[in-house]
């Protein structure tokens, strides 16, 4: 019994990630990129130079906080830090030590 509900299990989230991670995903991420590229009127391409310009402009108004470039900074060391230290982790788990060097 515990074999059949098992296999039961198995053929339910084979089916559904079959549904999922299929050329339909594709299909609907590049559609709401359209829709929302057009519905921003090309925000991205818009603004580009406004958003460089913030990015490495200095305020000397302001005492404390961060630049918005020192922002930029720490959010992106901590997402691509993340990334090293699982990455790292996982390999260790599945390859052991020797996997690292």
């Amino acid at each position: 019994m515990v074999l059949l509900d098992t296999l039961l299990f198995t053929e339910i989230v084979n089916t559904v990630y079959n549904w999922v991670w299929s050329p339909v995903l594709v299909g609907l991420c590049l559609l709401s990129a359209f829709y929302y590229t057009f519905r921003t009127r090309f925000v991205q391409l818009r603004r580009i130079g406004d958003m460089c310009r913030m990015l490495f402009s200095t305020d000397k108004s302001q005492e404390t906080g961060v630049t918005s470039f020192q922002a930029f900074s720490m959010a992106l060391s901590g997402r691509v830090g993340t990334g090293n230290i699982v990455g790292v982790a996982t390999a260790i788990g599945f390859g052991g030590p020797g996997a690292i060097v």
